[in-house]
């Protein structure tokens, strides 16, 4: 089994979404680029990265 850590960006910033409700949004105070540097030592392969301002203009918007 290949377990894929996952992190979600809106507006440049660590978030989850409660139920999938964008204004029902959990902030995370961490830097992406670091969390992602995180999973990497901890041994993770592969990392899904969600660019839920992309998912909602239906255009990616998480280019940096």
């Amino acid at each position: 089994m290949v377990i894929i850590p996952s992190i979600d960006l809106r507006e440049g910033k660590v978030v989850r979404l409660r139920q999938g409700d964008y204004a029902n949004q959990l902030n995370y105070t961490v830097d992406p680029a670091d969390t992602a540097r995180r999973f990497a030592q901890a041994g993770a392969r592969f990392l899904h990265i969600v660019d839920l301002d992309g998912a909602k203009q239906g255009a990616p918007m998480q280019l940096e």
